[in-house]
């Protein structure tokens, strides 16, 4: 069962967000409304995920997603937020988030985000990606010459990847086996010296692989 806790200020809210997950088959290990509170319980309880909001009272959710991520590594933060702005979604995945979803997402939408988050994913509401995109184009200086070179067929997957798609939704895209996605995700993991999925995605929107 995937463990979560829920950071929210508003207490109405962040009951609901656990009752959806709660009735959906997760364990929502603890709630927090603010910073402090959420960094001590996330390292107390050590969830698989944690669900933050951006907006915190007096405090940020960018901080804390930050502190949870620096002190917990196996955890990963999906933001949870009324705001769909570029900064805000820029700021969450520079500190570390692994996904970013509007608060107008159903609930259902909320639990797969939760779970695919949870196996490694990075997922964003929709439109939210080219967002990063547009400011990564920005910030690039130019071509990193030195990258390694991927194949065609490593360069679509990764692309896929970096859009949201689950490695099945990807075999079902491309017409190929669950199993030689994989094989090209860990290929090119390897050949990139990253980690997951999250990593990925943001190699490819750095180095401007994806569309909107």
């Amino acid at each position: 069962m995937t463990t979560v806790m829920v950071v929210d200020d508003h207490p109405m809210w962040r009951e609901a967000v656990e009752r959806d997950l709660t009735v959906r088959g997760f364990e929502v290990l603890a709630t927090a409304g603010d910073v402090g509170a959420a960094v001590r319980r996330a390292l107390a309880v050590r969830p698989d995920v944690v669900v933050m909001d951006l907006q915190l009272g007096e405090g940020s959710g960018v901080d804390a997603t930050r502190d949870v991520v620096a002190a917990l590594p196996a955890t990963r933060v999906l933001v949870l937020s009324a705001s769909a702005e570029q900064v805000d979604v820029l700021g969450a995945v520079k500190a570390g988030a692994s996904g970013y979803l509007v608060k107008s997402s159903s609930a259902d939408e909320l639990a797969d985000a939760v779970a695919r988050t949870a196996t490694g994913d990075a997922v964003f509401s929709p439109g939210l990606a080219g967002l990063l995109l547009g400011e990564y184009r920005r910030l690039r200086s130019g071509p990193d010459d030195g990258a390694p070179r991927l194949t065609d067929r490593e360069t679509e997957v990764l692309q896929l990847v970096s859009r949201g798609l689950s490695a099945r939704q990807i075999a079902e895209r491309l017409v190929l086996s669950h199993r030689t996605v994989e094989n090209h995700v860990q290929n090119t993991l390897r050949k990139l010296q990253l980690h997951n999925r999250v990593e990925l995605t943001r190699y490819a929107i750095e180095r401007g692989l994806t569309d909107p």
